[in-house]
């Protein structure tokens, strides 16, 4: 069982940046690939990026390449999302994910083995 707690969303102005962690518990952590996906008011839930159990592996969706960097310390159970340059579009709220499997994040269909409850990020222009 990993359960995911995310924090460090708030309030930023356009071209602000901000840094999401996800902490999770559980002596497997990881070993799980990790991601992040966004659900802006009234869209559906899109990907953002995923990150293999190693590091070694990263992907992130075109609307965030060059802006957004995720990142891991298995040491301390944590996962980041580095987000640069924002813009009033990547508002929503963002949702920290866990599977065992990369390919299953990196697909974003949904799914997956764990979810947080998310943290709210909004960019004002």
């Amino acid at each position: 069982q990993v359960q995911l707690v995310e924090s460090g969303g708030g309030l930023v102005q356009a071209g602000g940046s901000l840094r999401l962690s996800c902490a999770g518990s559980g002596r497997t952590f990881s070993s799980y690939a990790m991601g992040w996906f966004r659900q802006a008011a009234g869209k559906e839930r899109e990907f953002v990026a995923a990150i293999s159990w190693s590091g070694g592996s990263t992907n992130h969706a075109d609307s965030v390449k060059g802006r957004f960097t995720i990142s891991r310390d298995n040491a301390k159970n944590t996962v980041y999302l580095q987000m640069n340059s924002l813009k009033p579009e990547d508002t929503a709220v963002y949702y920290c994910v866990a599977d065992k499997f990369y390919r299953t994040v990196v697909a974003g269909t949904g799914g997956m083995d764990y979810w947080g409850k998310g943290t709210l990020v909004t960019v004002s222009s």
